[in-house]
Formats: structure tokens, sequence, C-alpha cells
């Protein structure tokens, strides 16, 4: 019986193009769906916003959530800078899925966030797809885990052709122009997480010795400009090109670990350097006595953590996902890989199912060291099973 289905349609007829998508993906169904995810990557943000709501309504019964994007992800491949939708489709009964709309108000010094949909004990996890150009998603995802009694985030940050104006969220059938959707989502079908932050270590780990908010003044004692200038002279000129052209660090999530090695961090862009105050901007808050470790970035590198983190996570599950949603950074794509492809065929592969969507996002939201994160660069991903 198929419980899940998928497809990807491209065309310069966007609103043709979500008719083709959502029809194929609800044919592979033996049943209505009950949750129907609309992603639409597209030029004309007007036409943006008419196939997703097209792709909605012929979702029937079933609850719907989307956005638009960079680029799509479905059908088994990935469609970057054109146009383009996917659509993916589940029967998902025994699971339930709570939809919210969030908006950001002032409220005195501060931010205060409204439309949140309180979970219950059987929830398990929460969708968000985010506006990242008004809504304030990093603090959001940060402060909210005690709200949320600790349920894990996975989503992303949706983005338009030309920025902030552009961008369409979709819910229940409807366009949303600004702040966060998402859904609570709860039922022993939604399986799991499963984050790839596709970086490797350089030089040795080191402890945070001075720091203010998110600038490094100094690591191991000594200006932290200085540290960093010491590790890129000792590595190989491959390596020095990989830091050059972007250099990570790396929070370690278990300050009592023997050792820190590739995955045992929370990875951070190094944002700017001040050799005259030998000081590092980075782009997380650090406190003194941290320990970090320098990163860099290739398409081996990202493959190779990818592949063995879907591993790992079909190993905990024993097997058992049998769709996903994968957010994956519009930096990794052909930005990173030969093909758009390449992480949805990951996904795929090492995780033995057919059915998953999603999109190419402005940053991803998942789930590191039990604590949720919006980050960049990785590949994250919701699991199903019906």
């Amino acid at each position: 019986m198929a419980r899940f289905g998928d497809a990807l349609a491209t065309g310069a007829d966007l609103v043709s193009a979500a008719e083709r998508a959502a029809l194929k993906a609800l044919a592979r169904l033996d049943g209505p769906a009950d949750l129907v995810c609309v992603f639409v990557s597209g030029s004309d943000p007007e036409e943006v916003e008419l196939a997703g709501e097209r792709a909605m309504a012929l979702a029937g019964d079933a609850t719907t959530i989307g956005c638009s994007a960079d680029g799509v992800i479905g059908g088994g491949r990935g469609a970057e800078d054109q146009g383009a939708v996917s659509v993916w489709a589940a029967m998902l009964p025994g699971v339930t899925a709570t939809p919210f709309d969030l908006h950001a108000i002032p409220e005195g010094d501060h931010l205060a966030i409204i439309g949140m949909a309180e979970p219950g004990p059987s929830d398990t996890a929460v969708l968000l797809l985010a506006d990242p150009y008004i809504f304030p998603a990093h603090s959001f995802v940060r402060r909210s885990e005690p709200a949320l009694g600790g349920l894990p985030i996975v989503g992303g940050l949706a983005d338009g052709k030309h920025g902030g104006e552009d961008v369409r969220l979709f819910l229940q059938g409807e366009t949303v122009r600004s702040g966060a959707v998402g859904l609570v989502l709860g039922g022993e079908g939604v399986i799991g997480t499963m984050v790839s932050q596709g970086c490797r270590p350089i030089g040795p780990s080191m402890a945070v010795t001075k720091a203010e908010d998110n600038i490094l003044l100094e690591l191991a004692g000594a200006p932290a400009y200085d540290k960093l200038e010491d590790i890129v002279n000792a590595i190989s000129p491959q390596e020095q090109d990989l830091a050059a052209g972007g250099l990570h660090i790396g929070i370690a999530m278990d300050e009592y670990a023997d050792r820190h090695e590739r995955g045992d961090f929370l990875i951070r862009g190094v944002l700017a350097a001040d050799p005259d105050q030998g000081a590092l901007t980075i782009g997380d808050v650090v406190e003194v006595g941290q320990t970090v470790r320098f990163q860099v970035s290739d398409h081996d590198t990202a493959d190779g953590d990818l592949v063995e983190r879907l591993r790992a996570f079909a190993d905990d599950t024993g097997g058992a996902a049998e769709a996903a949603l994968l957010f994956s950074c519009n930096g990794r794509g052909t930005s990173m890989f030969p093909s758009s492809d390449h992480d949805v065929r990951c996904v795929q592969q090492a995780l033995g199912i057919d059915a998953v969507g999603g999109f190419f996002a402005a940053g991803e939201i998942g789930p590191v060291g039990g604590h949720n994160h919006l980050h960049g660069l990785t590949a994250c991903v919701l699991a199903f099973k019906s």
C-alpha cells in the first residue's frame, strides 16, 4: 500500500507545473492525503503564489504547508535557478498535524512571537518554515525549546528570486506573506531527525580564554587571530585554499569529551578577522571555557558526512523510514556538488526510500547535540513511516 508520494515539475508556466506535480504526487497514494507539502521556485512572486495555492487546492482535505525557495527537491532530483514546483504527499493515519502561523510584534524593547500552537504530550516534532527577512528565526529557534517541551524543530528559511518582498509562505490553502508557518506533529509516524553539517576539523581543539559575545579575542591564552594564522600556515596548500574560500569554526557540544572530532561540534562561520586586535568574529555567541576547533568543508567531506549520518540514522531507527522531508542549504546543490540531485539521492539510497521532498533553503533548522539550531551549509531531514 502506497502511503507516500512526491513529484517535481518544471516549466515557465508555474501554475501548470504545480498542477502536474500535485496530481502526480497524489496519484501515487492509495487514498486521500493527510499532509501535503508544496515548494515553489520562480522569478515572479505573484505566479509563485498562484502555483502554491493551486497545488494546495488539489490536496483536498489534507493539511497543507510550504514556501517559496531558490530551488526545490522532489521526484528524486533537485531543481535550482529555474521555475519548478515540488509536491510531497503523505497518508499518515494516527499522526496529528496542528498548523500555526507566527508573527513578531514589538513589545517594549524586544519582539514577542505570537501564534504558536501549544504542544501536547503525544507531539514529537515541529516543522518550521520562516521568512528570514522579517521573522527572527535564529532567536526563536534558540529560545523556544522550553515552550515546546524540548521538541526537535526541523525546517528551513524560505527565499525569493529578488529577496524579501518575493518570499511566500503557504499554510492551509492560503498564502502568508510574512512571519513563519509550521506544524506541530505528533504520533508514531514521525520517526526522527538527522542533521549533516558537512565539515571536518583542522588544527587542534582549543579553549576560549577571552571573548565578548560573538567575538573571539583569545584562544588557549593567545590572540585568536594569531592562533588561526599559525594553524593555516601549518596545513596543506589544498586545505589553505578551502579555508580561504570559507572558514568555519566548531563549538564543542560536549565539553567533557576526551577528544573532539568531526561531528562533535556545532558549526558556525568565521565572519571577519581583525589582525590589529587579534580578534575573530564568528556566527554565534561563545563563552570563556568553551572548546572550539576550526573547520573546512568541500564536496568530499560534505558527501562523506551526509552518507555517514544517514546510515547512523537508519541504524538508530531500525530502517523504519518510508519517506522524508529534506532541507538542504542553497550553498550545497551545484555550488558544492556536480549535480543538484546529490543530497536527495543520498537520502533515498541511504534510507532505502523513494518519496523525498523539500527545498534549497537560505538557512536550515535542525537539532544538534540535543538542542535546536539554525544552520548554514547543512542538510536536515525529517523522516516518516506509515
